[in-house]
């Protein structure tokens, strides 16, 4: 596909390659989303309580921000629906922060949740299995003596409600995520960060990555580009030919112009990018030809998982990434986004994160840097210090993922029928391989055995049976 693809090694301030625009304009960028974003369902927590729990959990209130892609805000990305603290899972109370040296040495996860439905049993595999990765981690040692050690561990968990896919977002799901969480003892600190507050830094990105000459309008169909493309390595992974690619600018201009439903996609190159995973070892992928030009903003206008997540983990500092081996490719992807990012002046620095509680200040606060093609090389490529760990998939009988619709591993369904949280927590640790046996156990009491080890010695796909599980 050689030809067929832009080339991304010339001038980084416009379009470039084989029939693309060759000058920078604003009306070659996407628009912004103000106006055009569908709104995000309400917020059925906003203070209530949970339908299984008298505990409840509080929910957010207050409106999305609007689109601004004049500036990124710093320590102020202040989501204007905030959770009432006081309801939510106790946090460990940890020390201010203040260079990036210890930053470094602090080890920051997040909880990621799409708030599509009750949580299933490979979901709390994957958030334990997340939770257990932070909190496991030991009290960090530095040469400064007068630099405070966290009383239980070094790490933190955010948690982030990843809500920007509409129509598919249920009514309630946050909060039957965020009370599942609590009954499992799976905690996370500070406010609950919700994508569907944030369209105005993927608005920024956006732009940001169209200005640097990364982005073009794709005009084809599912249907068209289906049928110019062989599913990839037997996954049904489908690699995108291009073929908008090769319009030239009269003719991309001409199908802007007449308001033609068009996504837009980020230019891969072709270069392998390799990077280490704490179960599966070294990854290596072929840009072009294992992901190819992918969607950053969808024909609807909604923004993908691929642009809004590198954007969160960015800001956010997170340094410590857990989710299933299905995302390994997805992982290669947003390393490069996020790299192509950090040279647009997009970084994290240690601040004081206004999300976190006053007692519990860990954080990287969002920065841009006006960026010149003389300071691109003094910015730290932000992906060197992350971990990855991709989890084995959890199956049905079939051989079939594990999905929402499984109403039988539903928690929800689980609790009524009078399943412990410890029951439920021993048999995923079990799926991790950090037990033997499914016993019941807590997630605290797994802390001190936690280890990577035993996934890297059997991460082949585990197999779940409804019909035997908590018999």
């Amino acid at each position: 596909m050689t030809d067929d693809r832009i080339v991304t090694n010339g001038p980084r301030n416009g379009w470039n390659g084989q029939g693309v625009n060759a000058d920078t304009k604003t009306a070659s960028c996407p628009a912004p989303h103000s106006g055009k974003t569908p709104a995000p369902l309400p917020r059925a927590d906003r203070g209530a309580k949970s339908p299984a729990s008298d505990a409840g959990i509080a929910g957010n209130t207050g409106t999305s921000n609007t689109s601004n892609t004049s500036n990124i805000p710093g320590s102020s990305i202040a989501h204007a629906s905030k959770t009432d603290a006081s309801r939510l899972p106790s946090i460990a109370t940890a020390p201010t922060l203040n260079s990036s040296e210890t930053l470094d040495a602090c080890r920051v996860g997040r909880l990621a949740p799409s708030p599509t439905g009750r949580m299933h049993i490979g979901n709390v595999y994957a958030a334990l299995a997340a939770w257990l990765s932070v909190r496991a981690e030991r009290p960090h040692t530095a040469a400064d003596p007068n630099l405070p050690i966290l009383p239980n561990h070094s790490g933190i968990l955010r948690l982030r409600i990843e809500d920007i896919d509409t129509p598919r977002v249920r009514k309630d799901a946050d909060r039957w995520i965020m009370d599942d969480l609590h009954w499992l003892g799976l905690d996370w600190d500070g406010d609950p960060v919700y994508q569907s507050d944030r369209f105005d830094l993927y608005d920024q990105a956006l732009h940001d990555l169209c200005d640097a000459g990364l982005l073009y309008p794709c005009f084809c169909s599912r249907a068209e580009i289906r049928a110019a493309s062989a599913p990839q390595e037997g996954d049904g992974y489908v690699i995108y030919p291009g073929t908008c690619a090769r319009l030239d600018s009269t003719e991309r201009d001409r199908r802007l112009a007449e308001k033609r439903r068009h996504s837009w996609r980020v230019h891969l190159p072709q270069e392998q990018l390799d990077f280490d995973d704490a179960v599966f070892g070294t990854q290596e992928f072929d840009l072009a030809r294992q992901i190819g030009d992918t969607v950053l903003r969808r024909s609807d206008g909604l923004y993908a998982y691929q642009l809004a997540v590198v954007v969160d983990d960015l800001l956010m500092g997170v340094n410590d990434v857990v989710r299933g081996r299905d995302l390994l490719r997805s992982t290669a992807l947003q390393l490069w986004i996020r790299d192509r990012m950090a040279e647009c002046g997009w970084h994290s620095q240690p601040s004081i994160d206004t999300d976190l509680p006053a007692a519990a200040h860990h954080a990287h606060t969002a920065t841009r840097t006006p960026h010149t093609a003389n300071n691109f090389g003094n910015i730290p490529a932000p992906s060197a210090a992350i971990r990855f760990a991709h989890l084995p998939l959890i199956d049905d009988p079939s051989g079939k993922r594990l999905a929402k619709r499984d109403r039988a591993l539903d928690l929800g369904v689980l609790r009524e029928e009078g399943v412990t949280p410890e029951s439920v927590i021993g048999y995923c640790a079990w799926l991790l391989r950090l037990r033997n046996t499914p016993e019941p156990i807590s997630a605290h009491d797994l802390l001190k055995d936690f280890s990577w080890d035993p996934l890297r010695a059997d991460h082949t796909d585990r197999a779940c049976d409804p019909t035997a599980l908590f018999a």
